[in-house]
């Protein structure tokens, strides 16, 4: 079990898991960015945007993480570290064999373009690799969204496959590129 929670910074960048203070920021984030976001997220869930959600969510994100399952993370520009401006989601954490797990982002549309996911996702990649001893990393995305596809190839992601109706998005089956990222200093647990 883990002891504390990440606080993960980069030269511009916070990356924290939410808590309960958060949920106004966390409900500013997703409906300032809701349109432009869409595109890109499977079904928003009835009570997506509610308070109630993510009491739960926040709650349910917080148990994952100490129960080694997820690391589910709000990305908070160092000069304003109250506002959310991006999440990078660890989830499906799988042990024994494997050690592997999936990611997925989101950066909002006012902060496109300035590098920003870049920088979060190379710092949440090593904190994976290094405090959790993840092998493996895999990051899938739109084919249409090559703006994902260059922050992944920035970052070193692989690019393994192709996935035919991968991932309901939006309401439609969408094909998806299929990447990885692999952690060269892995160690056997002890």
């Amino acid at each position: 079990m883990k002891s504390e929670l990440p606080l993960i910074a980069s030269d511009r960048l916070l990356l924290r898991i939410a808590i309960q203070e958060d949920i106004p920021q966390i409900l500013k984030y997703f409906q300032e960015n809701r349109e432009y976001l869409t595109p890109f997220y499977p079904t928003w869930g009835e009570h997506f945007f509610t308070e109630e959600y993510w009491r739960y969510q926040i709650e349910g994100n917080l148990l994952e993480f100490i129960n080694d399952r997820s690391l589910k993370l709000f990305i908070y520009p160092k000069k304003n570290i109250t506002k959310i401006i991006g999440t990078i989601n660890f989830s499906n954490f799988v042990r024994g064999a494997a050690h592997f797990c999936f990611v997925g982002y989101s950066l909002g549309e006012a902060e496109q373009g300035k590098g920003y996911m870049t920088e979060a996702l190379k710092a949440a990649t090593d904190y994976v690799f290094q405090e959790l001893n993840m092998h493996r990393i895999m990051a899938n995305y739109m084919p249409h969204n090559q703006r994902s596809g260059n922050v992944l190839k920035r970052l070193g992601f692989v690019v393994e496959g192709y996935g035919r109706d991968y991932l309901m998005i939006d309401g439609q089956w969408q094909d998806h590129i299929l990447t990885s990222l692999i952690n060269p200093h892995w160690q056997l647990p002890v």
